[in-house]
């Protein structure tokens, strides 16, 4: 097995997860970045990050991080951790296709000794189920007696700027007892919040995994709340601050549910469930009522117009923030497009306003092409979809100008009180 000092680092995929980890340990040792996306590498080279994980100057400070996208490169190199992304397709089932291009590709420069560590969400059994098989197709090699594996689970939370990959508890696992010792204390040399060493690779896919699914049943139940209580003329946030007020009530709100992770990764939990013959239940049925939250914020949109005598056949309504979350770039799995499609299945036109998004990667992604000022009194409607500083900053009365002189304002995220909007969750 390899020592800490033999290792040659590379990182697969530099990403939100892949590139503030390459960045650390480029702080300390040599690494090898490699990402496939060409305008990424040559974006990196130049010093600068599009997705604002990592400043220009902690990319300055990572002066062991080299770029590329040659995979020839990797051949200097034999310890590989995979940070690639694991969506969903169009009917929901995992698609591991990122993964298993990154495990051919690794498998064609594995040699005698090497270590390949995923971090990417799987469910349980994927790394040596799926990812190892093409290890030792690609490479010749016999998993666990020429090469090992290991895997530990990205933690990273997109435009957090208290939570970094340094400072969140890190999960790690191996294919025997020496490998899980190395990867452990490889991830030790970076993590200054410590680490976890699971029993095993699978344990520790299936905490991962379990992380965000019981997330997203919170706020599958918290959702279910506000619909409730919305029937009953009931002030869902007046509610959940004065149960706040008990020590152990979980703060959790109402909302879209999207990302690369609470709207994605239970849906890996549950396709593997069901291919061991277990349907589940609960995880599913808080899946369907978050999926389905896009369409009631415009069910209640339009029937407030319709009471205020809006017209709605031909209506422009404005939503403000596309991201999936706060104060980041990030587009990926985002729910406000949901409310999008809705908005137009009843010929209303919408214009996007987010001074965060890219307006390439959102027409790539979505075909929306964002507004970059929004027209002031043209609107039937506001919705306030995504909490961004700037949009806090801008005010309500700001907010209102956008508005026409009859106009619904719905808040979806709290950020006026609830006097200030005609409509919140």
């Amino acid at each position: 097995m390899l020592s800490l000092n033999e290792i040659k680092l590379a990182v697969i995929g530099l990403g939100y997860v892949g590139l503030p980890l390459a960045v650390e340990f480029g702080k300390t040792r040599d690494v090898i970045g490699f990402d496939i996306n060409q305008g990424r590498i040559d974006a990196l080279r130049q010093g600068h990050d599009s997705t604002l994980e990592v400043s220009d100057a902690e990319l300055k400070e990572s002066t062991g991080l080299t770029y590329t996208a040659n995979s020839s490169d990797l051949q200097a190199c034999n310890v590989y951790i995979v940070t690639v992304p694991t969506p969903i397709d169009e009917y929901k089932q995992p698609d591991l296709t990122p993964l298993i291009r990154a495990s051919e590709t690794i498998g064609k420069v594995l040699k005698q000794g090497d270590v390949v560590i995923y971090e990417s969400t799987v469910y349980p059994g994927a790394t040596e189920e799926d990812c190892v098989p093409v290890l030792e197709k690609f490479s010749g090699l016999k998993f666990n007696k020429d090469f090992f594996a290991g895997y530990s689970p990205e933690r990273i939370n997109p435009g957090d700027k208290e939570h970094r990959v340094t400072t969140i508890k890190k999960v790690t696992s191996g294919s025997n007892r020496d490998c899980a010792d190395l990867v452990d204390s490889l991830y030790r040399t970076i993590i200054t919040a410590g680490t976890f060493k699971a029993a095993s690779i699978k344990v520790a896919e299936a905490a991962k995994v379990i992380e965000n699914t019981q997330r997203d049943l919170n706020i599958a139940l918290i959702n279910e709340l506000a619909l409730i209580f919305n029937k009953m003329g009931i002030d869902t946030e007046a509610v959940l601050e004065a149960a706040g007020t008990k020590w152990n009530f979980l703060p959790f709100r109402p909302g879209l549910v999207g990302g690369h992770c609470i709207g994605v990764d239970p849906y890996y939990l549950t396709h593997k469930a069901q291919s061991i013959g277990y349907h589940p239940e609960i995880i599913l049925a808080g899946r369907r009522l978050n999926d389905s939250m896009g369409a009631y914020v415009v069910s209640q949109l339009v029937k407030l117009m319709v009471k205020r005598r809006i017209h709605v056949d031909g209506a422009r309504v404005l939503i403000m923030g596309l991201t999936f979350k706060e104060n980041c770039p990030d587009l990926r799995n985002t729910k406000v497009v949901d409310i999008v499609k809705e908005l137009q299945e009843y010929n209303i036109i919408v214009d996007v306003f987010d001074p965060w998004v890219s307006v390439v990667e959102s027409e790539h992604e979505y075909g929306i092409t964002p507004t970059q000022e929004p027209a002031h009194g043209q609107y039937d409607a506001v919705i306030l979809t995504v909490a961004h500083q700037q949009f806090k900053d801008l005010g309500v009365e700001k907010i209102r100008s956008f508005g026409k002189a009859e106009h619904v304002l719905y808040d979806l995220k709290y950020l006026l009180p609830s006097e200030q909007s005609d409509l919140r969750l």
